[in-house]
């Protein structure tokens, strides 16, 4: 009996695909299946022959960083996103890398630019790096509507007073003694204070505050160096014996021309009232101290007054997550600097800021130091291409990479580099710009024609 397909009047090609037959001339014309019928097997048994498909490294939620060169997908991360999924435990980042490998274009992109197009954002600058005569971004802050605060050594800088009475922002008084103790450390170099010294400047500081309040005005830094030394006049002290009470003495008038030296350096920045421009009121503000010395106290100086009036304006001001951007992040998270970040790190979560800091060589941190410890708790790591075998081997113990990406770091080329946030595993991810931020943001015309990522 012949199977169906074979008969009379049955077209031919209904008889392909039907059981295999032994007739090959039939066969070799394609009418029939092949000879050998297939094994009886399950999806399970053939995901094998299913073409390799890689996940996204994230989410769509969040900024566009680039394209992870796996899969080619978007990578996309935004700080408080991220922190609101329980993605990351805390929404600072830390940017690492050589010189020119791409960290300040990676900066002004996704923590800067692409930010603001978000409803309820703002970006803060401390723009540190020189451009014709003016800090890199003041150009971009001028764009979008805003004057940059420009703190220099001529007349007409802006002016910032450490004992503004936004610092203290519901915090009492702790903030500005310990602002008062960073400044006075600043002065001489990093060096700590002595007990006595410290107390001498919480004498001065307490002094200080009290004529003011009766003379029905805010307090400036004269006016507490004008009480150092005079320790006999605080009530706090009237049990001291007339030695303790020398020795108080003689440690004010130290720490008195420790701040008189920071002033008579830097008049006009440290030395009046805060300068009536300084607000927050825009998307985008920039504290521009490209002009001020390299060397010295000024700068880590402003960074640290101006940190702490943000906080006391943010307290005062809530509803928009900030990020605050440190492109060369040692002067706010190094030396006496790091205590205060430290201290004031899980207070800021609170009121909706990212402190994003960019560092150049991570080796050149103690593994003892402050600084390390509020870098650490940075849950977001960009890091770029490092030459040095000593921050390449810190970068994969301080914040747990993948031993063999060792062998990766220095092979990075510009605008590449590896994401981590949380406990995710690391991503290689190619920085993208469009031609329009690629316009914005390149600031190295003096030495390339057509810029570098």
């Amino acid at each position: 009996m012949s199977a169906p397909g074979e008969g009379e009047g049955r077209p031919p090609w209904e008889a392909r695909g039907w059981p295999a037959r032994p007739r090959l001339r039939r066969a070799r014309r394609g009418y029939y299946a092949p000879l050998h019928r297939g094994a009886p097997t399950t999806t399970r048994q053939a995901e094998v022959l299913n073409t390799a498909v890689v996940a996204a490294p994230t989410d769509a939620e969040g900024v566009a960083i680039g394209r992870d060169c796996l899969s080619n997908a978007v990578v996309a991360h935004d700080p408080f996103t991220a922190y609101a999924k329980g993605l990351v435990s805390s929404p600072n980042v830390l940017v690492l890398g050589d010189i020119g490998a791409g960290k300040s274009s990676l900066l002004k992109t996704v923590y800067v630019l692409r930010p603001l197009t978000l409803a309820g954002r703002r970006s803060v600058i401390f723009d540190k790096k020189d451009r014709g005569g003016e800090g890199e971004y003041c150009a971009l802050v001028e764009r979008y509507g805003a004057a940059p605060m420009r703190f220099s050594l001529e007349p007409g800088g802006t002016v910032l007073n450490l004992l503004d009475p936004i610092i203290t922002g519901g915090t009492g008084a702790k903030n500005q003694a310990h602002l008062l103790q960073v400044a006075a450390e600043l002065a001489q170099g990093g060096a700590p204070l002595d007990p006595w010294e410290r107390e001498a400047l919480r004498s001065a500081y307490r002094l200080a505050m009290r004529a003011a309040e009766a003379d029905e005005r805010i307090p400036v830094l004269p006016d507490v160096l004008s009480q150092a030394g005079h320790a006999a006049e605080d009530p706090a002290y009237a049990d001291l014996t007339p030695g303790a009470l020398e020795r108080l003495h003689e440690a004010g008038l130290g720490v008195r021309f420790l701040l008189d030296g920071l002033l008579e350096e830097y008049s006009g920045i440290f030395d009046g009232p805060t300068s009536p421009w300084v607000s927050l009121g825009e998307k985008l503000t920039s504290f521009d101290v490209s002009q001020l010395p390299e060397d010295g106290p000024a700068v880590p100086t402003v960074m640290a007054i101006a940190n702490m009036w943000l906080l006391g304006t943010l307290r005062r001001e809530r509803g928009r997550f900030t990020n605050l951007i440190a492109e060369e992040g040692w002067h706010l998270v190094g030396g006496p600097n790091a205590q205060l970040m430290r201290a004031n790190t899980k207070l800021a979560r609170g009121l909706g800021l990212a402190l994003v800091v960019a560092i150049h060589k991570i080796a050149d941190i103690p593994v003892d130091s402050p600084a390390l410890t509020v870098l650490q708790e940075a849950q977001t790591v960009h890091c770029y291409r490092q030459s040095r075998a000593d921050d390449i081997d810190r970068v994969v113990h301080d914040f747990g990479f993948e031993p063999g990406l060792a062998a990766t770091l220095p092979a990075l080329g510009d605008g590449f580099h590896l994401f981590k946030r949380g406990r995710d595993p690391e991503v290689m991810v190619e920085h993208i710009r469009s031609a329009f931020e690629t316009g914005l943001t390149n600031t190295d015309e003096a030495m390339t024609r057509g810029g570098r990522r």
